[in-house]
């Protein structure tokens, strides 16, 4: 790949400084132009040197050959209005929204017939922290990065995209945007609306500071997400709004089952669907081991 290239990432905070940074330190690109609505989050991305300068939309739009959206993805469809009548006939854009249907909507809305420049994706990468002072550049390596491509794109396109990922570390894979959504809704969006709720219900409890004083590793591990970005997920939440009530509707049921087995003291339920979830997870965690070391044996990026 050529490093004469221009990179404009839209969105400089967790995953778009991250993204700068691997990017550069893997020759992709040349030169990296961050917009962002912070003006001290950009300095310091480009103190830090996840981009070389900050810009308007306009100025990444008519400079940048690739260009990343990594902003909530309520904001997608303003943002493509933005800088469709400056884009590059040749530029490629892709993103980094949790959800995909929606955010597909907004390009074919926004970008009319250039909207086979756009690649949907979707990194499985983040952290309980977010700004561009939580980025490092590592953070895609070994890491799912979801393509969710249009039938309007070239094929070369997406390969070029999977090749803009991949230099990031990451290991991609193809999947539809209905699945995508129906999956993420299940595995990522449901787990973060339960991690908030956890810590609503503790810290909005009477004796709420006894409780967080003696709140151990379970309880770290299980609330850790519960500090990501509330603007980026409550707009995942209302993106994804179908599939995920579908979740909820599940989850809801099973927790009263629950409910229902200890206030009847129904130990050998309890205990029947607690070995489930044990060997379930105790399954799912050698699946992934092995699917790591076979990844590694054979020197496989996807």
């Amino acid at each position: 790949m050529s490093t004469s290239k221009t990179l404009g990432i839209v969105g400089v905070g967790l995953i778009g400084a991250s993204l700068g940074l691997a990017l550069k330190q893997a020759g992709f690109c040349q030169r990296v132009l961050g917009v962002g609505r912070s003006s001290a989050n950009l300095a310091t991305a480009q103190a830090m040197g996840a981009i070389d300068a900050a810009v308007d939309l306009e100025t990444c739009a008519r400079e940048s050959d690739w260009i990343i959206l990594a902003v909530p993805v309520a904001q997608t469809l303003t943002v493509l209005h933005a800088i469709e009548p400056h884009l590059k006939a040749t530029a490629l854009i892709t993103d980094a929204g949790s959800t995909k249907s929606d955010v597909i909507m907004a390009a074919k809305t926004a970008l009319g017939d250039k909207v086979a420049q756009f690649v949907p994706a979707h990194p499985i990468a983040g952290g309980a922290h977010h700004g561009a002072n939580a980025a490092k550049a590592d953070l895609f390596q070994k890491k799912q990065t979801i393509i969710c491509p249009l039938q309007e794109n070239h094929p070369q396109a997406v390969s070029q995209i999977d090749e803009l990922w991949q230099a990031a570390g990451a290991m991609t894979h193809r999947m539809s945007a209905l699945q995508h959504d129906a999956v993420f809704a299940s595995v990522s969006h449901l787990p973060h609306v339960l991690s908030f709720a956890l810590m609503l219900q503790v810290s909005g409890s009477e004796d709420a500071e006894v409780k967080f004083g003696h709140a151990g590793a379970g309880f770290r591990d299980f609330t850790r997400i519960a500090a990501s970005s509330p603007e980026m997920w409550r707009d995942i939440c209302l993106a994804n709004k179908t599939a995920l009530v579908k979740e909820l509707d599940q989850y809801a049921q099973l927790v009263e089952r629950l409910r229902d087995w200890v206030a009847k003291e129904d130990g050998d339920a309890l205990l029947k669907a607690f070995t489930r979830a044990s060997q379930a997870r105790l399954r799912w965690e050698s699946d992934q081991q092995t699917q790591a070391d076979t990844k590694t044996n054979h020197g496989e990026g996807d």
